[in-house]
């Protein structure tokens, strides 16, 4: 497959209702992102592996007031491997109730399904340092 400028910007879209669902508690829309069988690793959280799309809004009630008022997303990158996988790397950004900010980036696999492109896998790896060449 090749990806066309209409496809990146249907994977572009598809990042960011992320935050617009999660920031709205509309947790049963959760199918609107993620594929059936999908992986949300958050394992770098100490959560492990989330698989399906029950598991990642139970994760979120379980989290209540914890979770960030915002989720904004940011430098979306989308390419498409040789073997046709289809990834995207984003820079994601969480205000918190209490004014704190966290940064973490998303490392995504996504694939066009019968209803539209859907992360099929979702890595979360926090970033906690600035950078040290």
């Amino acid at each position: 497959m090749t990806l066309s400028a209409e496809d990146k910007l249907a994977v572009h879209e598809l990042i960011a209702l992320h935050g617009h669902l999660m920031d709205a508690g509309e947790l049963d829309r959760m199918d609107e992102l993620f594929a059936v069988d999908v992986v949300y690793d958050v394992t770098a959280f100490g959560a492990g592996e989330l698989h399906g799309c029950e598991a990642i809004k139970q994760a979120a009630l379980a989290l209540g007031d914890r979770n960030p008022v915002g989720h904004h997303v940011t430098n979306v990158y989308v390419i498409e491997d040789a073997d046709g996988t289809v990834r995207a790397v984003s820079k994601g950004i969480g205000i918190n109730s209490n004014g704190s900010v966290g940064s973490v980036v998303y490392e995504d696999i996504v694939r066009r399904e019968a209803a539209g492109w859907r992360i099929a896998y979702r890595k979360v790896k926090p970033r906690r340092a600035p950078l040290r060449p």
